[in-house]
């Protein structure tokens, strides 16, 4: 590596985002060595349970990262060096070219970190930089120590929980389980195309659920049914989570008949009202809240996200390629409701809200302590920042949030929500950040120069408040 194309180490050195000593000092000797629990992300079972190598440095990180693309694109990127038929190295020199004009976007410290921690490359990635970075780096991919599990293991992962739908033969699970690869590997259950009845798609994937259920869907208790059995399913292969993707929780009041008759409609093709059709997810909801108890499993909503913005590249390239966005939709009502409803009857069961909207900060933060009922230590959690909000703004006003409303510290901290395994640096950034807020506090006397007390505080946050809550 040339030497004269080396970064100044006065950028991201080894204390980089840590302020003052006590930032210092709290994440070098209490946070960077605890182990990661990623108790959400969409990395590719498939791509773990074979230990998949990668052939170049473009098909790991930049093939798949919608994130990367979106900069792309705003920079003027032709969408043939982005998702086209260019070569795999001429992505990655029109990404490298991209990459100095996205300071200030987290992208470039996580460019930045990721080369450096994946690869000991500590250069700035620009396109005079392009070509030896690109072939230094793959390169190292040829080895096995760039395998997939190799990747995950070199980052101190304990845990990687994936995202799967219910229809999902969960075979690369028990690949992975039934291997020699010590990381646990688990799963969480995601039905939300059960759920969302009015997507065209609907029908197409009832029938697919029939398939693998063994079960007739043409009524909306056999839908209930047939989910029930993939929620055994899953369960049976370690599942103890599941997941939720909603713009919002919708909630109206119902009778069975009335879902009954939605169901009906829905099969007969007919168009649902926006009432229909917050009646049925708010039925289906329930009664999947209430299974995930009876299980004692964690149910995790995600909500905020506007998806499929722009309908012509929709139709090109399909969904989870760079077209959605924060949506504004109002959260707090009909959840507190929905929450309500199944506290009732004490069927809640471990919670994790995640917003989109950074404007919902403080109305999930103040959420999640209408429904802790002294029963589980932090039962109720509001989510770490997430897709667009993850970043140091990002995770900075959710960590204020949270203090400020509810216990820091009895939060679960980070995930990656990511589809690349190369991300897991990110969990090294929020720590980071959480340090160096602690570290500034305790600098300005508005904490307690107590290494005891908040190093334990600090260590809880990054991995031990996660062991204890989801017991994998």
């Amino acid at each position: 590596m040339s030497t004269s194309l080396r970064s100044n180490k006065t950028f991201m050195n080894d204390d980089f985002l840590l302020e003052n000593k006590f930032s210092q000092r709290l994440f070098h000797e209490y946070a960077s060595q605890m182990p990661i629990i990623d108790y959400h992300c969409h990395l590719p079972p498939n791509e773990i349970a074979n230990n998949q190598t990668f052939e170049n440095l473009t098909k790991i990180w930049i093939n798949g990262d919608h994130y990367k693309w979106r900069a792309m694109r705003t920079f003027g990127i032709d969408e043939k060096y982005i998702t086209g038929d260019a070569s795999d190295k001429e992505k990655f020199a029109q990404w490298a070219k991209t990459v100095p004009y996205t300071l200030r976007n987290p992208l470039y410290h996580w460019t930045h970190l990721e080369l450096q921690r994946y690869f000991d490359i500590d250069i700035l990635l620009n396109s005079n930089s392009a070509n030896e970075i690109y072939d230094e780096a793959t390169a190292k991919l040829q080895s096995p120590e760039f395998s997939c599990q190799s990747l995950i293991k070199r980052m101190n992962v304990e845990v990687v929980c994936t995202t799967e739908d219910p229809i999902d033969s969960l075979e690369n699970h028990v690949k992975i389980k039934n291997s020699d690869f010590d990381v646990k590997v688990s799963t969480a259950f995601r039905p939300d195309k059960a759920i969302l009845i009015t997507t065209d798609t609907y029908l197409e994937y009832l029938d697919k659920l029939s398939e693998v259920s063994g079960i007739a869907i043409d009524s909306y208790t056999s839908l209930c049914d047939a989910l029930n059995l993939r929620l055994d399913y899953f369960e049976q292969n370690g599942c103890t989570l599941s997941d939720h993707g909603l713009s919002y929780v919708p909630f109206r009041k119902f009778t069975d008949a009335e879902i009954e008759a939605i169901f009906q409609k829905r099969q007969a093709k007919k168009q649902l009202t926006l009432e229909e059709d917050e009646k049925f997810q708010t039925s289906i909801l329930l009664f999947l809240c209430k299974q995930y108890h009876k299980r004692n499993w964690i149910q995790q909503f995600h909500l905020g996200a506007l998806r499929n913005n722009n309908a012509r590249m929709n139709r090109i390239l399909g969904p989870d390629t760079g077209w959605d966005s924060i949506g504004d939709y109002s959260q707090a009502s009909t959840l507190s409701i929905f929450l309500n409803t199944l506290d009732s009857d004490d069927s809640l069961t471990k919670t994790i809200l995640y917003n989109l909207n950074p404007a919902d900060n403080e109305v999930l933060a103040a959420m999640i302590g209408n429904f802790n009922d002294g029963k589980i230590k932090g039962k109720m959690q509001f989510g770490s920042g997430w897709w667009f909000l993850d970043q140091k703004d990002g995770m900075t006003k959710q960590i204020n949030a949270l203090s400020n409303m509810g216990l820091i510290s009895c939060f679960i901290g980070m995930l990656t929500d990511s589809r690349s395994f190369l991300s897991y640096p990110r969990h090294e950034y929020f720590r980071r950040v959480l340090c160096n807020l602690f570290g500034q506090e305790m600098q300005r006397g508005e904490l307690p120069q107590d290494f005891e007390l908040v190093g334990k505080i600090i260590q809880d946050i990054c991995y031990n408040n996660a062991k204890e809550y989801f017991k994998f």
